[in-house]
């Protein structure tokens, strides 16, 4: 059997042998042996990569500006971040995104990462930090503690326009679903009880709402995030950073992301405080909420085919049953609700991580990156699924919803100014213990004549507010 070809690197621990052919690292080594807890490496979230290669690549701009960084080892540095925002050597990243020591296995495989491939360019060998060193160069004037949750900030950031992006396409497919449906008479309920009649198209244009409130909600989040702690260092004091390297830094970062970062006016305060992710994932929370009273909505309304609602049709996207043949079930909104339980739950690790924070520093940001990452992409996800497996096939059943209008006690309301409430009351009453229906009952007993009546139930009568003329016949 062959042996595997290994290099000898060196840490405070000791010596450990490292494969020869990795990217990374004895950090990330002994990471990897630590930490073997999820089986999920941080390359799963490649916003985050690309958001510590920026930050590399900002910090390695800033130092050589200020002087403390060759050019030589600048280049090669800038070079190397900019091939791995561009995907390469992700595989490399390969610490678990849940780990002890607030992110600094993180921070450590991305520098060893990035300092081998710059050392490839520079023309040495992965190891030879003599020449170009991860902690000494390619962190320079960094910790940790500043570098992670600036890369959680941009990572989410990212995260947070791609949701919204689906959100957008899920909106306007129900806003297709409301004009396609504007016609379709159908009764309203509350409590599940008979109410008034709407139409299909006003009961899906109120989904699309929901959504564009929860886009513009997000866009507020987004700018809370903005706010970095870069410079920092270990606590806040900046320690071993330049006077001039935070105001910098934040300049580069923002060129490289395009993203409007600004430096926290306090660092102390900002490399403890969590306060910007519990209220991201408090929006989060908000988002996954709402979705999921949509989808229990489109699984009530969708009940059936003949023992329940039955008012509109689902596509059918696969067989429901092992059992009993022609089940079709709605899957794609059940997965979708149960998207949403995971993000509420989410929220809810997001908050204890952030209460758990202790003096100058929040130990438990990867559990709080993982938690925010996970809802971002699973709700970017099932927005675009509910949007093309589901809402773009939606059918009305048309005849069914008139008829239940027809029969239904509740448009007995829309009467009462005509006929008075003690007559529609009597009315109600008796068609609910005889079965007929309100429009019979009103014509025999003749409350209003049938031209009137008629005139009354008029979907555009209906459905939206109008002058009352009291008068009785």
């Amino acid at each position: 059997m062959e042996t595997e070809q290994t290099r000898i690197e060196h840490d405070l621990l000791g010596d450990r042998a490292v494969p020869a052919a990795a990217y990374f690292g004895v950090h990330t080594l002994r990471a990897v042996e630590n930490f073997p807890i999820t089986g999920n490496a941080i390359s799963i979230y490649p916003d985050l990569l690309r958001a510590l290669a920026c930050i590399k690549e900002a910090a390695a701009r800033a130092n050589n500006e200020i002087g403390l960084l060759d050019k030589e080892r600048t280049d090669a540095i800038v070079k190397a971040c900019r091939e791995i925002c561009d995907g390469k050597l992700h595989d490399q990243f390969v610490v678990d995104v849940i780990q002890g020591g607030a992110g600094t296995s993180t921070n450590m495989n991305a520098n060893e990462v990035i300092a081998n491939l710059a050392l490839e360019h520079l023309g040495h060998n992965r190891g030879e930090y003599q020449h170009l060193h991860p902690n000494e160069h390619v962190n320079m004037s960094q910790s940790t503690n500043d570098v992670y949750p600036t890369a959680l900030k941009v990572a989410t950031y990212f995260g947070i326009f791609e949701l919204i992006d689906a959100m957008t396409v899920l909106r306007r497919a129900f806003e297709a679903k409301a004009e396609e449906f504007r016609d379709v008479l159908k009764m309203g309920r509350t409590q599940l009880q008979d109410a008034v009649p709407m139409t299909l198209g006003q009961e899906f244009s109120t989904y699309a709402v929901m959504l564009g409130e929860d886009e513009e909600r997000l866009k507020e989040a987004a700018l809370l995030i903005c706010e970095i702690n870069l410079g920092a260092t270990a606590i806040g004091t900046g320690i071993n950073a330049h006077p001039e390297y935070a105001a910098l830094v934040c300049r580069r970062l923002s060129e490289i992301t395009g993203i409007p970062l600004v430096t926290a006016p306090n660092l102390i305060e900002a490399t403890q405080d969590c306060g910007a992710f519990v209220q991201l994932s408090g929006v989060l929370k908000r988002v996954a909420v709402k979705l999921s009273k949509v989808c229990n909505d489109l699984r009530l309304l969708a009940s059936g085919p003949r023992a329940g609602l039955g008012e509109i049709n689902l596509p059918p996207m696969q067989a429901g049953s092992s059992i009993m043949p022609g089940k079709v079930n709605p899957v794609i909104p059940e997965v979708v609700n149960q998207i949403a339980f995971e993000v509420i739950g989410n929220d809810v690790t997001v908050s204890f991580a952030a209460e758990a924070g202790q003096l100058q520093l929040n130990a438990f940001e990867p559990i709080i990156a993982h938690s925010l990452f996970k809802s971002v992409t699973h709700l970017r996800n099932g927005c675009l699924t509910l949007a093309d497996r589901c809402v773009k096939g939606i059918t009305a059943n048309r005849e069914r919803l008139r008829a239940i209008v027809e029969n239904s006690i509740g448009v007995v309301t829309a009467l009462n100014p005509y006929i008075g409430y003690a007559n529609a009351t009597q009315v109600a009453q008796e068609a609910l213990t005889t079965g007929r229906s309100v429009s019979e009952l009103v014509l025999e007993k003749k409350l209003l004549s049938k031209e009137r009546l008629a005139e009354i139930l008029q979907p555009e009568v209906l459905t939206k507010p109008r002058p009352i003329i009291a008068t009785r016949e």
